[in-house]
């Protein structure tokens, strides 16, 4: 039987007016660091999320690896459920969204180890996330990986339908 690895992350969204004057939304979206993303802009992009830890609900891993990839708290804010999505290594994303503001500015990103050049035995650091910043849905559509981008779209949808945020 096959495990099915799971991860958990925030969007952060401002409403915004659209080009067509109603309601949109721009959100917060981080560039993947390391160097395999260094000179990548298309697909190279992500919420904010990561795996739970063993018994950590899926809420509580979104926001601590929120907080872990920015080195920031998540704002206060409703949480609104933006559903899961299988993503195409296999792994389901749940994903749920926060209307708040937050300085891309003052991010200080957690960091990851790993063997570079591989082959090496070079150890090195690199930053989870190198860059953060606000997005329309069509920039964040471009840059996010693939089984990233249904989440703006849902998103969107709620901003554009003027629902109040649902508690998930």
């Amino acid at each position: 039987m096959t495990t099915v690895r799971r991860s958990a992350g925030v969007l952060l969204f401002r409403v915004v007016t659209g080009e067509d004057g109603g309601r949109d939304a721009e959100v917060l979206i981080g560039h993947m660091g390391g160097p395999f993303w260094a000179h990548r802009e298309s697909g190279a992009w992500s919420v904010p999320k990561g795996e739970p830890e063993p018994g950590e609900e899926l809420r509580a891993a979104a926001r601590r690896e929120f907080e872990e990839e920015l080195g920031l708290p998540l704002p206060d804010g409703a949480w609104v459920a933006l559903g899961e999505n299988l993503q195409a290594g296999g792994k389901r994303v749940h994903v749920w969204a926060v209307e708040a503001w937050l300085d891309p500015a003052r991010a200080v990103p957690g960091t990851f180890t790993m063997e570079w050049p591989k082959g090496s035995g070079v150890r090195q650091e690199f930053p989870e996330m190198d860059r953060f910043a606000w997005c329309t849905p069509e920039e964040a559509s471009e840059r996010l990986v693939a089984g990233q981008r249904v989440f703006v779209e849902r998103l969107r949808d709620h901003v554009r339908e003027g629902r109040a945020p649902a508690e998930a």
